[in-house]
């Protein structure tokens, strides 16, 4: 792994490790359940869908598709995360799912075969790779495991967010960050002493998060995963499963418009890998 990554991973072995582990379920409930939504989509054959699982995070999403029947590698720079997924699955009496697991980066990921899987999830990596060769290798990489006319499902995050957050949070540090926020209108690149909830992070607008995979995928769906809910979501924590749902109904309507789009924090982009690529 490069420096950079190894730094990445340090920071959620350590400083956010408890943090990710709640993350989806306390935090951003309209993120897992649109994210959920998409995956549940994931067409299952007679044969259990292989599926690399690239940012395992706290193995929520691997859980999910490991219910429904696929068999996973589960990927990640962290090794807290990546034993921790695993141990989640085993949990729940699913370790027979688990088909390997890689301490690895999603640039470079030697353990898996080219054409070997049905889908592959970047559902974290992409936001913080902050070179832009790096994203586009990632992509790459996810791409070369798959079987053509394999899914892909992959996150970004909005640029604007930082910048929401901060006027929210510290309005008085405006004054004193001009420069970085000259640069980062430019490259979109945080890190630890200006966002440190994320760390080293790269956010993205539409039309860059788009474009990453013009190349070598379809487009089926780019969506925002939290549309208009984004600054309210975790209210849907509290609500009857019925209302819950008709609130997420209401976000995914939303979430492939323009506006929605640009009200979320988080972007997810599915896609099929193109036939001759």
């Amino acid at each position: 792994m490069e420096k950079s990554e190894e730094s990445v991973a340090r920071y959620y072995d350590t400083a956010i490790f408890e943090a990710e582990l709640v993350r989806l379920t306390r935090d951003s409930p309209a993120e897992r359940g649109i994210t959920l939504r998409w995956l549940e989509r994931l067409p299952v054959a007679p044969d259990a869908p292989m599926v690399a699982e690239i940012g395992v995070g706290s193995g929520l999403y691997s859980e999910c598709l490991a219910r429904k029947g696929c068999r996973l590698h589960l990927v990640d720079v962290s090794v807290r995360l990546l034993a921790a997924a695993a141990e989640r699955l085993r949990t729940a009496g699913l370790g027979a799912a688990i088909a390997g697991a890689s301490h690895e980066s999603a640039t470079c990921l030697e353990s898996l075969a080219t054409g070997a899987f049905d889908a592959v999830l970047l559902l974290g990596p992409l936001y913080h790779l902050c070179d832009a060769e790096a994203r586009r290798l990632a992509v790459a990489e996810a791409a070369r495991i798959l079987k053509p006319g394999g899914w892909l499902f992959a996150a970004g995050i909005n640029r604007l967010s930082y910048l929401r957050d901060l006027l929210r949070e510290s309005p008085e540090k405006v004054c004193e960050r001009r420069a970085f926020h000259r640069q980062y209108l430019h490259d979109g690149n945080l890190d630890p002493e200006h966002a440190p909830p994320i760390g080293f992070a790269h956010l993205t607008t539409v039309a860059e998060f788009r474009e990453l995979f013009a190349n070598g995928f379809e487009e089926v769906a780019l969506t925002g995963t939290e549309s208009f809910s984004t600054a309210w979501q975790t209210r849907l924590n509290d609500l009857p499963a019925e209302e819950a749902e008709a609130w997420l109904d209401l976000i995914e309507a939303t979430g492939q418009s323009a506006e929605g789009l640009g009200l979320s924090d988080h972007f997810l982009f599915v896609g099929r890998r193109k036939y001759g690529e």
